[in-house]
């Protein structure tokens, strides 16, 4: 009976977004209008610079990496941006659900998206620019869709955190933190070719290897002999440190009256 009830809780926001999202066109239209900008622009710009096969699949395998994980971290991060937006935040909190409800709710709806979005990209970058996903098979890519999935979950996780402390001003958190995780992972680039010192900042981000294992079906050298194992490994550790963050954020707001201020 309490698994059912949990079920239901978690299908309820799960249904919340689904809603927004369909009644929103505006997030319809970003699930392919920016993704498919990027790289249209990405993949022409490897045109126009002429490169060779190899480094124009190294540079669209980022870009479809970069947006998938953008567009799959969104409704987890807008999770409660949603009721700060419509001052209905403690009523959340007023009803018998937990985090988990919550971030299991809604990162469903994001996986969901991010998954279309990945498709619709693979596609786009087949069609346009020859791009060929097949070489991976089946494993690599489920394995490499997991990795940006799990990360997607710590950006959310974080964002909804942030939201709890700041309010409305976390929103550009949503962004933010994707974009900085990019421009240190090895997007478009080997992490080799970056400084001293921010080379090393970039194998503690999972990404990093979760980009490296896939990078190197298409010949490319990996980082570590075992780039799955350092980038799942960290992927658990982040997780598990972003959701105590949270509970703990979760437990200040509600000590300091945020979740009300942030209601009004």
């Amino acid at each position: 009976m309490n698994l059912l009830t949990d079920i239901n809780k978690i299908w309820a926001f799960a249904a919340r977004s689904l809603l927004v999202n369909r009644r929103n066109v505006f997030a319809v239209f970003e699930m392919f209008f920016w993704p498919g900008i990027a790289i249209f622009s990405v993949g022409l710009l490897t045109k126009f610079l002429n490169l060779d096969e190899a480094t124009v699949t190294f540079i669209l395998i980022g870009a479809v990496g970069m947006n998938t994980i953008q567009i799959a971290q969104l409704d987890l991060s807008y999770a409660l941006l949603y009721d700060v937006w419509s001052k209905s935040l403690r009523h959340n909190f007023i009803a018998p659900i937990s985090l988990v409800h919550i971030l299991l709710g809604t990162g469903l709806v994001g996986l969901l998206r991010g998954f279309f979005v990945f498709g619709a990209m693979v596609c786009f970058c087949t069609w346009l620019f020859a791009m060929d996903l097949s070489r991976p098979g089946f494993t690599g890519l489920a394995v490499f869709l997991a990795g940006m999935f799990l990360n997607a979950g710590i950006l959310g996780i974080l964002v909804v955190a942030l939201v709890l402390r700041f309010g409305q001003r976390a929103e550009v958190a949503a962004w933010a933190f994707s974009y900085l995780l990019f421009l240190l992972c090895g997007l478009y680039y080997p992490v080799t070719v970056l400084p001293a010192g921010i080379k090393e900042i970039a194998l503690f981000i999972p990404l990093t290897y979760f980009l490296d294992h896939f990078r190197h079906f298409y010949g490319f050298p990996q980082l570590s002999n075992h780039p799955l194992l350092f980038g799942f490994g960290q992927t658990v550790i982040y997780l598990a440190l972003c959701y105590l963050y949270l509970c703990t954020t979760l437990k200040s707001a509600l000590r300091r009256g945020n979740i009300l201020r942030l209601s009004e």
